[in-house]
């Protein structure tokens, strides 16, 4: 499980030993927002001061295949959430 955000490595990987995820879920910071803009996930979040950031989403990868991509609407947690990907996975 990778999680990843529009931020700085340094940042995701404190966030992720603060969340207790070390040795379970690999956190990534895409700082330049290359990899949400190679998807199409960037959103333009300027006018709330928020820069480029990514939409929020799952995908499931299998063999460097993209099997699934679940993306929110804005402000929900309805088909990224974990649930929705256990699911997908059976």
């Amino acid at each position: 499980i990778w999680c990843v955000s529009v931020n700085d490595g340094f940042a995701m990987g404190a966030f992720g030993h603060d969340m207790g995820a070390d040795g379970k879920i690999r956190f990534l910071g895409d700082g330049n927002a290359e990899f949400a803009r190679a998807l199409g996930l960037d959103i333009d979040l300027s006018v709330a001061n928020m820069g480029i950031r990514m939409n929020r989403s799952s995908l499931l990868v299998e063999d460097g295949v993209v099997k699934q991509v679940n993306i929110e609407a804005p402000m929900a947690l309805e088909v990224s959430d974990a649930e929705t990907m256990l699911k997908q996975l059976g």
